[in-house]
């Protein structure tokens, strides 16, 4: 047997896409040293009210930090950085990544009063850096974002191959194309694994190239006559620049609107993109320009509540308003588990005369990841022994796992959060479970997805909450008359039924014998129940019950 082995463990992004969190481990079996690439989180889809911030639960490297030697982010998204500020204090490990997502992470960092205490180690394109016992090349690879970063990570047992999000990207407009040429060389010198993107392996064909966009979106903002709002992924500063050209095409001025995309073209100007890019204007001057000469860009492609287009809709934004007439183009996908979200605000869109674009009706968007062909072209290029597919659902991992044996690889291992599987030595495979979950921010707080404050709100939102107050006398006595407020309950016509709660409430204080009226936990739970089983007869509701007792001693309470 060995005394070194190679495992790889998810605890997020692989049976879902998004909430990034990969470990890799080598050294003694049971006690390897640790390097985590990314660390992301994704967003709540209504299912848990309250909840808009969802990050993977790290328990399991958390007790094992002493062995984490640092973290390593291939790029600025969202689902692969965003949980750092939130939950890099449990490790207090280096960060290492380069320029561009430095600036996203540190704008972060700073926000939760972090930035001067976190190690931040910058690693120049195609850079090699050693962390802990694992040597690391960055490979330049195309996605929606500068500077994505797929991972050679070379250890004594073989080499890995971390593919982060990608595509083949002939003309990424930002950022230099994929560099194949390295990726033929890793192959040619032998991959054990290839850990890949699964996002788009139901699509066939390509993915598209964002330089084929501007032609085709310039044409379609020729077409309206008044205002025009494009609304597309911050992040994507590509696509900024392409709308940024279109509208100049058009004699259209570009104007911000979203927090995010003004952070995003000034980390992008940091780096030195966006230089010949025409101007971008601050959302104030939305106001000051003829509407046939203005472009907004705008965040909430997504249907996000607080974002830039949801508050143009609602008629609330400050300073941007849209009216009948004018045209929003939705440069983007629908990410899964956001359908109703969009729908509603483009109903609300529509409702107030404005027409809307979208993918579906003209060609005005392209994914940020790689279609089947290009995963057939990556596949032979790094010619690995072992396939690892990751974010993706777990359908997308059974059939990205199925490409990769079409393509020749030897083995695949399809695997979920909290799989740790073994790369080597011997065969591949999954030889523990290790725990894993969800936190949300809650406030300032990070708490359990599924503990008691997500749950209990929940509970509260379906069934509606009530709180009965009652003052009794050293005997048990009422004092004055049961008291009760609800939410989410009655409606503030239904007095008959607070007042049939109200008395089923001081029925179950009268049936209660000497000795329990003397033992106030015994007075409250008699209350809380006659209540929640009054509701539940005649509203059909197990509403959250809480008895406020007050027991009053010879005049005191």
């Amino acid at each position: 047997m060995s005394d070194e082995e190679l495992v790889f463990l998810p605890l997020g992004g692989a049976g879902e896409i998004g909430m990034n969190l990969n470990l890799y481990g080598f050294g003694p079996p049971g006690n390897p040293t640790w390097v985590m690439v990314d660390l992301g989180i994704t967003f709540g889809d209504g299912t848990h009210p309250g909840v808009d911030v969802i990050m993977p639960d790290p328990q399991y490297i958390e007790s094992h930090k002493d062995n984490l030697a640092g973290i390593v982010l291939t790029h600025a998204h969202e689902d692969h950085l965003g949980a750092v500020p939130y939950l890099w204090e449990r490790f207090g490990c280096p960060i290492y990544a380069t320029g561009f997502t430095i600036s996203i992470l540190k704008r972060k960092l700073a926000d939760v009063n972090l930035l001067e205490r976190v190690e931040i180690i910058e690693i120049p394109l195609n850079g090699s850096f050693s962390v802990g016992p694992f040597e690391m090349d960055l490979i330049t690879i195309t996605h929606s974002i500068p500077e994505p970063n797929a991972i050679a990570i070379r250890t004594p047992l073989g080499t890995i191959f971390h593919t982060g999000d990608w595509k083949l990207d002939p003309n990424p407009v930002i950022g230099e194309v994929t560099d194949k040429a390295a990726i033929r060389r890793l192959g040619d010198d032998g991959v054990l694994a290839i850990v890949c993107d699964s996002t788009n392996v139901f699509n066939s064909g390509t993915s598209g190239s964002e330089g084929d966009l501007l032609e085709n979106l310039s044409k379609v903002i020729s077409k309206c006559e008044n205002r025009v709002a494009v609304t597309c992924f911050a992040s994507n500063v590509a696509r900024l620049d392409t709308i940024a050209r279109a509208a100049a095409a058009n004699g259209r001025d570009v104007v911000m609107a979203g927090r995010s995309i003004e952070r995003m073209v000034t980390a992008a100007k940091e780096n030195g993109y966006l230089k010949d890019t025409p101007p971008f204007l601050d959302e104030e001057m939305a106001g000051f320009l003829p509407n046939d000469k203005t472009l907004i860009v705008c965040t909430g492609s997504q249907g996000e509540p607080r974002a830039a287009l949801s508050r143009i809709a609602a008629g609330d934004h400050p300073r941007v308003s849209l009216g009948r007439g004018d045209t929003v183009i939705f440069s983007s996908r629908v990410i899964p588990g956001n359908e109703n979200s969009i729908a509603r605000l483009q109903n609300r869109l529509v409702r107030s005369g404005i027409e809307i674009i979208t993918d579906k009706d003209d060609f005005i968007h392209v994914s940020g990841h790689p279609a089947r062909d290009e995963l057939v072209e990556m596949y032979q290029m790094v010619k690995p022994q072992i396939a690892v597919p990751v974010h993706g659902e777990l359908r997308h991992l059974a059939e990205h796992a199925h490409l990769a044996k079409e393509c020749q690889v030897n083995e695949t291992v399809v695997c979920e959060n909290g799989a740790m599987v073994r790369l080597a030595p011997g065969p591949a495979a999954v030889v523990e479970q290790v725990p894993n979950g969800r936190l949300t921010l809650e406030g300032n707080r990070v708490v359990p997805l599924d503990g008691e404050l997500v749950r209990g709100r929940a509970r509260a939102l379906f069934n509606g909450a009530a709180v009965v107050s009652a003052i009794i006398d050293a005997k048990g006595g009422l004092m004055v008359p049961i008291q009760l407020s609800s939410t989410g309950l009655l409606e503030v016509n239904e007095e008959e039924i607070e007042g049939g709660a109200i008395e089923a409430a001081t029925m179950a204080l009268a049936k209660l014998g000497r000795k329990a009226l003397l033992d106030d936990d015994q007075v409250s739970e008699a209350i809380r129940i006659a209540v929640r089983r009054y509701f539940r007869g005649n509203l059909d509701k197990n509403a959250i019950i809480k008895v406020h007792l007050t027991r009053m001693h010879k005049g005191k309470m």
